[in-house]
């Protein structure tokens, strides 16, 4: 029999291949479901990351409304080995290293007073206001005189025992809380003090100073390195002292246009103010010291006309909900602590 008389009546191979296939072809409508459904995930993560970077989360107590934030905290006990050989009297001492954060206000309605007064233990503000966590100049320069008092100055006085450029440095300048807290740590017994708070508000951000120096870490004129450095002096001077790093909350700065925006809306080309944040962070886990986040959960654009006095300055009431998110941190056992 011919191959064509074994095909009769019989389907022709190739077409009936061709049909299998058709069959086998995922229809159209179950394609448009499927990027349907990605397009969904890809614009709900785009606009919970949008909502993040806004930092327009609304502090329940203050508008009624309830927003899932993440609040940042990353709280560090001290080892027990650091605290050897040190004895710890039955006062809570706390000394608070900074600028505007810890000087703008420094009666009882100031941060520092806040705390002092919830908690009870001995606080001492020696701030220095306008001074930033970060050198402008590598070496000092008579010429720019504040840089005595950043961060890292003021951590290798104390490191080094040796106050005499904060001293002298603050002769130059009128206002008399320079000489008083160059005083109050030329004095100070650092054996009594058992936790030391590192608080800045946005200045460095302000000032447009570098963020990071990714071949140096220690590179002391940018923010990341010159925190790094200055607390890596701390904890080889004084091992058994807790340190804790208070981030800045959100703050307004002027746009390219003139407008007056959330300062996680404007890059002075060194980042915006959340990425100043994170390198506290990194900072933060880096050297093993505790974190506090003011950013999220504090201010935010929905709130900000209650709780700012200017586009940077904090009021009382926001002295004291960030006093209250220290001590419930760093002091959850204490007797003022809130769940």
């Amino acid at each position: 029999m011919g191959e064509n008389e074994r095909n009769t009546g019989n389907i022709d191979p190739e077409i009936e291949e061709n049909e299998i296939n058709e069959g086998r072809k995922i229809p159209i409508w179950a394609h448009l479901i499927a990027i349907g459904v990605i397009i969904a995930v890809v614009a709900g993560s785009a606009i919970a990351l949008w909502r993040w970077n806004q930092g327009t989360a609304v502090v329940e107590e203050n508008t009624g409304e309830s927003y899932e934030i993440e609040v940042l905290d990353l709280p560090f006990l001290l080892p027990e080995e650091k605290k050897a050989g040190h004895t710890f009297d039955d006062v809570e001492t706390i000394l608070f290293l900074g600028n505007d954060a810890i000087t703008y206000d420094m009666k009882e309605s100031g941060f520092t007073g806040q705390v002092s007064k919830k908690l009870g233990a001995t606080c001492i503000n020696a701030g220095f206001p306008g001074s930033t966590i970060t050198n402008k100049n590598k070496d000092y320069s008579d010429e720019y005189p504040l840089d005595a008092f950043s961060f890292y100055n003021v951590a290798k006085a104390i490191s080094d025992e040796d106050y005499s450029q904060l001293l002298s440095s603050a002769e130059k300048f009128e206002d008399s809380t320079y000489d008083k807290s160059a005083e109050t740590l030329a004095g100070l017994d650092f054996d009594k003090v058992d936790t030391l708070v590192i608080f800045y508000n946005a200045q460095d951000y302000l000032n447009g100073r570098i963020g990071l120096n990714p071949d140096n870490k220690e590179d002391v004129i940018t923010y990341s390195g010159a925190l790094y450095s200055g607390i890596k002096l701390i904890q080889d001077k004084y091992p058994y002292i807790r340190i804790v790093c208070m981030s800045f909350p959100m703050c307004y700065a002027y746009n390219s246009s003139g407008e007056l925006v959330s300062g996680d809306r404007v890059d002075f080309g060194n980042g915006k103010l959340t990425t100043y944040l994170q390198f506290m962070i990194d900072v933060s886990g880096d050297t093993g010291v505790s974190f506090i986040d003011n950013y999220y959960g504090t201010i935010d654009e929905d709130n900000s006309s209650e709780w700012l006095l200017d586009n940077v300055h904090v009021n009382a009431a926001c002295n004291e909900h960030m006093a209250q998110h220290f001590i419930n941190v760093i002091y959850p056992e204490s007797d003022v602590a809130e769940e």
